[in-house]
């Protein structure tokens, strides 16, 4: 596995490959890798012939008091398990290799009124932070597909409009979140719950199956279920910061809507988690 910290080797690297005619699969990462990152990995040695994963903690996602410094880096860690996992080039960036010195002013690529609903009502900035640099890897690496996790639905679903709204030549593909046994979604942030905490936070997932459960047998009435889920998560000891029921797209839904997505964020002690659970009905 080759590694590289610079965009102009990485570029070199690239186009030798692209002469060979091989295609080009990214998996944007911030490192910190589980099971859910390898399975991105997985799928994408069967999507391209040549796999970069890029590890960069990005500081334009991160809000003020929140946890940019002590998110967990474990670079030998991750580049281990990406050796193991046939990964061809690691691309590990500075964050001056990504963004200007921090006393000019930074271009940011937006994708306006979803960046600010959901998640992005809790964080203000996150998305635009997501959607920069995810643009600047798009056009870094000019991959030919890119994988993310269905864990981060938004994101997923911002990263999408993007690329078809600038018609960037990438192929974005989505794979199911990877879950433990008990149903929690693997995350960077588990690392940050307690024993107890642990135990209770398979509840998120399992409030999220009550409320798919009951979109499935036809409830309509998602205001009243996105309150039911509220009530239990604060019964269950998380404080929500919102559980959403949509269509598909991320838009409000109708009654008649036949693909929904249930989605909740909630804090329990030092670590937020996210998930969301997809009903077609």
């Amino acid at each position: 596995m080759l590694t590289t910290e610079t965009i102009a080797e990485l570029r070199g690297h690239l186009a030798d490959w692209r002469r060979s005619g091989a295609s080009i699969a990214l998996v944007p990462t911030m490192g910190n890798l589980h099971r859910g990152h390898l399975s991105l990995v997985e799928e994408a040695r069967r999507q391209a012939d040549r796999v970069v994963v890029s590890i960069f903690v990005n500081p334009t996602q991160f809000g003020p008091g929140e946890d940019y410094t002590s998110y967990p880096r474990t670079p030998e860690r991750d580049a281990e398990l990406l050796r193991q996992g046939g990964v061809d080039l690691l691309f590990l960036p500075a964050a001056g290799q990504i963004y200007p010195p921090s006393d000019k002013p930074a271009t940011y690529v937006e994708v306006p009124g979803l960046s600010d609903e959901l998640c992005g009502a809790f964080r203000p900035g996150h998305f635009r932070g997501v959607t920069t640099v995810v643009c600047k890897l798009f056009n870094i690496v000019q991959p030919d597909v890119a994988l993310f996790g269905d864990k981060d639905y938004q994101q997923l679903t911002l990263i999408s409009r993007m690329v078809a709204d600038l018609d960037l030549p990438v192929r974005i593909v989505g794979m199911p979140t990877v879950r433990e046994a008990d149903g929690l979604a693997l995350s960077s942030r588990n690392g940050y719950l307690g024993s107890a905490e642990r135990q209770q936070a398979a509840r998120l997932h399992a409030i999220l199956r009550d409320a798919a459960a009951r979109l499935k047998a036809g409830a309509t009435n998602y205001q009243e279920l996105e309150q039911q889920a509220c009530e239990a998560l604060i019964s269950a000891g998380f404080q929500p910061d919102y559980v959403a029921i949509r269509a598909a797209d991320l838009a409000l839904p109708s009654a008649d809507v036949r693909e929904l997505v249930a989605l909740a964020a909630a804090w329990l002690g030092r670590a937020r988690l996210i998930d969301n659970l997809q009903v077609s009905r």
